[in-house]
């Protein structure tokens, strides 16, 4: 039996199309997942839509909709997304899904012993779906600055989450490494904030506030605030508890998120799990964020970076190779139309497409198309995998095009089309033959990270001729 594997990802609110950073996420989760199942292990890749809160209802509203009938307008946007970026997940959970819900209310009953009710008092953030602290509002001048909206004070009763009993258990946890954070920095930096005191939450709101939501069990006139509910879909994805997936999968390998969610999936979720008495997630992966031309990205100044622009311009796997290469795995990165036009042309269609041509029309010429046996190259890619393994996918692309730039080297020194010339036919097929083998382990290991581009080289060179060529696998991009 394969060993199992589960990779998850954050799920966008199904109020809109998904940004960069949700393209981001699911990248880096496409990317793993299809790396563990070329080792033979069996993936299950969770991708999903959180369906419920504030934003939503107040949208649908805005739109004169019911928030189930817009939603189904919204959920194929998200779907189409991750198509446009060949994210392949296996599962995806709807969180107004019949069987989301049902599970949710099972695991706040679960958690009953640390849920109490009790009046509320505090700030807002529709567009966050979050409750604020007097310390964020102060140093935000009562506007939040990703929404450009003035925080609501908000008085209610609320049933609440005891967060708080679970600050030392945390921190060991994390410390330990028994819950792993990576990297580095952000364990540092939620344990600070768990150091310094973790307060309990608040889970619900009141329906006549917000009818638009899961009831809590028991009580017709709350529902679960949209965080905590949302959070639980990587469970109820599985059929928790007596689903056979639940069984075979949990707990996660490796969940994905952006390091504005780094305080809900490092605290607050694994806060959840242990009082639903549930094996913790073993590793959380929190990766930064990005900026264009150096720029925060914002609608007002009009820098927002679209992934349909840069896919139908370049291609799928020119946009995968750029965020996965040249935005930093483990740190925030930079993204500007220049740079990725000079990557595009330099790297891609340069390096790599010119490599593959150059070694095909070569066979091709000199040869009728025949290969005959390649060899093994023989690389150590201890180092690839190693970087794979701890999510540091610009480092393992980095020492992939190593391969590929010494391809390049290794046609200049060897010059096959002189040894045309000189009709030494042994020699000459001995070294495409070489090239063939280095292109075909080059493609294996790009498989995770370019999938089109892993696949159309394999097909080209696969059993000893060169198959249907059409001569260009990165073709120039004209302004």
């Amino acid at each position: 039996m394969n060993k199992p594997f589960y990779v998850t990802t954050s799920i966008p609110y199904a109020s809109g199309t998904p940004h960069i950073g949700n393209a981001i996420d699911w990248l880096y989760a496409d990317t793993i997942a299809r790396y563990h199942k070329q080792q033979g292990e069996d993936v299950i890749y969770s991708a999903g839509s959180d369906e419920h809160g504030s934003k939503i209802y107040e949208k649908a509203e805005e739109l004169g909709k019911k928030p189930e009938d817009f939603i189904e307008s919204v959920v194929p946007v998200i779907q189409q997304s991750h198509e446009l970026i060949n994210s392949r997940y296996t599962h995806f959970m709807r969180t107004n899904s019949k069987q989301h819900i049902s599970i949710a209310q099972k695991l706040w009953k679960l958690m009953g012993d640390d849920i109490y009710k009790s009046a509320y008092e505090g700030w807002y953030c529709v567009g966050c779906e979050e409750f604020k602290t007097d310390t964020e509002v102060k140093a935000n001048k009562g506007v939040c600055p990703d929404h450009d909206k003035a925080y609501e004070k908000i008085k209610e009763e609320n049933y609440f989450f005891k967060l708080s009993a679970y600050t030392n258990q945390l921190e060991q946890l994390i410390e330990s490494g028994e819950f792993e954070i990576v990297p580095e920095n952000r364990k540092t930096e939620i344990l600070n904030v768990i150091k310094g005191g973790l307060t309990d939450i608040s889970i619900s709101r009141p329906k006549k506030k917000l009818p638009w939501g899961i009831p809590v069990p028991g009580d017709k006139d709350q529902v679960m605030y949209v965080w905590f509910e949302a959070l639980m879909n990587y469970i109820t994805l599985l059929d928790f508890p007596d689903g056979d997936d639940f069984k075979k999968y949990w707990p996660t390998n490796i969940q994905i998120v952006g390091k504005d969610n780094l305080r809900f999936h490092a605290a607050i979720y694994p806060a959840m799990l242990l009082s639903a008495k549930l094996p913790l997630l073993k590793r959380l992966f929190v990766h930064g964020h990005l900026t264009v031309n150096g720029k925060k990205m914002s609608k007002t100044v009009g820098n927002i970076v679209d992934v349909e622009e840069i896919v139908k311009k370049y291609g799928t796997d020119a946009f995968r190779y750029y965020f996965l290469r040249h935005i930093p795995s483990h740190a925030d990165g930079d993204f500007s139309w220049e740079r990725f036009d000079a990557v595009y042309h330099g790297e891609l269609a340069g390096q790599l497409g010119n490599a593959v041509q150059r070694v095909a029309s070569m066979i091709n010429r000199y040869q009728q198309g025949v290969i005959g046996e390649f060899p093994n190259p023989g690389h150590d890619t201890a180092p690839y995998h190693e970087a794979v393994a701890n999510q540091q996918f610009d480092r393992a692309l980095e020492w992939v095009w190593e391969l590929v730039k010494g391809l390049n080297v290794y046609l200049e020194q060897q010059k096959p089309w002189q040894l045309a010339k000189e009709l030494d036919e042994t020699h000459l097929r001995d070294v495409l033959a070489a090239c063939v083998g280095d292109i075909m382990q080059i493609a294996e290991l790009l498989q995770p990270f370019l999938p089109s581009t892993a696949e159309t080289i394999e097909k080209i060179f696969h059993d000893g001729y060169v198959h249907n060529y059409s001569g260009v696998l990165f073709p120039r991009i004209e302004e």
